[in-house]
């Protein structure tokens, strides 16, 4: 079996990893790549294989940077099914002709400068109408179940705990040598995270690719991230000018939306505190947030069974139209404005941006990862002249950044999910991070965990039969002492697994979720009791 790297490989985005067996050959993701020029011309380049090829295709999330390059893979001759969980097609949705609309208006943008220069134009990498079209491939289905999408090959995905519908996918690969696991972590989550649930613990697997966009720092504790958000609430007001807030319109909106709820009603937000979503793909992914309270954490039920919707607030307008967005920098301050691109490379923040940062009463908040090379990485890097739709703004509003809402684990958070495993894998693929988080965390598995680590290359290709090495901690975990014990672990887990598919299905046919979630506490406790004798 082969693997190859051809995204988010030394770079945090653009995920495409493809697998080949004797049989079958299939994609896990298909991202765009954001960030630097260099790395964003990689979009507009052919794939390094065939489209056609692809027997279907595993998403484990609707991020643009997992998902965005599938209407182009499909155009170009990709023909399989799309395999990921129900929320993640439903904001996939909206998600992907969403980012077909903005190129479409971008190179029209950049279309009229080449046809006044007499230059030859561009076209986007794909339209809306290939993003609709895509849509039909989808085959979404439930956490927990076992599917085979091919002979040989059968996977599973559980929460990540990332955004609404993230997936970890475990992959079983069976060939004449015998059985393979594979786990790709996609996006792993924080614990405690608003809304959702906490990651999924994954207990083994043979080789597993894991996400590193965190891995050289700890965030800020979460608890605090309220009492941040107010103090730059705070800070703007006094100043008398708006404060803008670039955000990803899955996931970091709806926690924003959440946060600002809790802080009307605890009393604090000031009275009349006007609170604009202008993102027209935030304001369908709330409403997809809305119907898919299964996804929801305990917390968050309670919150609704206490009849505190926490997507509503009072002030809170939602801008629909592009008249709505233009009127909120004709019309006074004070306010508080979310807005996408979270990485102000496209979108309407990119006009906030631009009738905002020349403002020293205003502020810029950040709350969410800025890729090197876009608009949002300049900005905290501490740029004070940038170009924006071709003129230059002097920047002098305060740049600010929270990181506890981040939604991916910081290295402690890997780090504590990679420990829950009883059987480690016998190689780890870091992958979606910068060189600084790789390395730094290759090194803190490898002293900790004692595990054998690879940091691959873009479009690199390794074939696992022939991958050196062995399975490193096996000699000092019980579990995993010889190869039968290890089969053992394999099955029990297989058991478990299936058990909890069982209990999942009676419960939520007879009792509400809750109740489910509360059982399932109590029976990996006593798990992990009788695992540590």
């Amino acid at each position: 079996m082969k693997i190859s790297f051809h995204g988010a490989a030394r770079t945090v985005t653009g995920s495409f990893f493809v697998l080949e067996t004797g049989t079958t050959r299939f994609a896990v993701d298909c991202g765009l790549f954001q960030g630097r020029n260099e790395i964003k011309e990689r979009n507009y380049q052919p794939f390094r294989i065939n489209p056609a090829d692809l027997d279907f295709m595993i998403l484990t999330h609707a991020h643009i940077d997992h998902s965005g390059l599938i209407p182009k893979l499909c155009a170009h001759g990709f023909k399989g099914s799309i395999y990921c969980t129900f929320a993640t097609a439903d904001l996939a949705s909206i998600l992907l002709p969403d980012s077909a609309h903005i190129q479409e208006m971008e190179i029209e943008r950049k279309n009229r400068k080449l046809t006044r220069a007499g230059q030859p134009l561009l076209t986007p990498i794909y339209t809306v109408e290939d993003a609709e079209k895509c849509l039909k491939q989808f085959k979404p289905f439930g956490y927990d179940e076992v599917i085979q999408p091919a002979p040989g090959v059968e996977m599973r995905l559980r929460d990540a705990g990332h955004i609404l519908g993230s997936a970890i996918l475990e992959l079983w690969v069976t060939e004449p040598s015998g059985k393979t696991k594979l786990v790709f972590s996609g996006d792993l989550g924080n614990s405690r995270q608003r809304i959702i649930k906490d990651p999924t613990c994954i207990e083994s697997a043979d080789y597993l690719i894991l996400e590193s966009t965190y891995g050289d720092r700890l965030h800020q504790i979460n608890a605090n991230r309220m009492d941040q958000l107010m103090e730059v609430i705070e800070f703007t007001r006094k100043k008398g000018g708006n404060l803008v807030i670039p955000a990803f319109a899955v996931e970091r909106t709806q926690d924003l939306i959440y946060d600002l709820n809790l802080l009307y009603k605890q009393g604090k937000l000031p009275a009349g505190q006007q609170v604009y979503i202008d993102s027209p793909l935030a304001i369908a992914a709330t409403e997809i947030f809305k119907r898919s309270s299964e996804f929801y954490d305990n917390e968050t039920r309670q919150l609704l069974m206490e009849g505190n919707d926490p997507f509503l607030l009072p002030n809170l307008h939602f801008s629909r139209t592009r008249e709505d967005s233009i009127s909120l920098n004709e019309s006074g301050s004070g306010k508080i404005i979310i807005s996408a691109s979270g990485m102000c490379d496209a979108g309407r923040i990119k006009h906030h941006l631009k009738h905002n940062l020349w403002r020293p009463d205003s502020t810029i908040l950040f709350v969410g990862y800025q890729a090197a090379g876009t608009l949002g990485r300049r900005l905290l890097d501490g740029e004070k002249l940038v170009t924006i739709h071709g003129e230059q703004v002097a920047v002098k509003a305060d740049i600010m950044h929270i990181d506890g809402y981040s939604a991916h684990a910081d290295q402690g958070g890997i780090m504590a999910w990679l420990k829950r495993f009883t059987v480690l894998p016998r190689n780890i693929f870091l992958v979606h991070g910068e060189e600084q988080s790789l390395t730094a965390l290759r090194d803190l598995i490898q002293r900790e965990l004692v595990t054998p680590v690879t940091i691959p290359n873009w479009l690199d290709e390794i074939d696992l039969q022939n991958l050196p090495g062995k399975r490193a901690s096996e000699a000092t975990l019980e579990a995993a002492a010889t190869v039968a014990s290890r089969s053992q672990a394999m099955k029990a887990e297989e058991a478990y697994l299936q058990f909890r598919l069982d209990v999942n299905r009676f419960f939520q046919s007879h009792w509400d979720a809750g109740q489910y979630d509360r059982l399932l506490e109590k029976l990996s406790e006593a798990r992990r009791i009788l695992e540590t004798g």
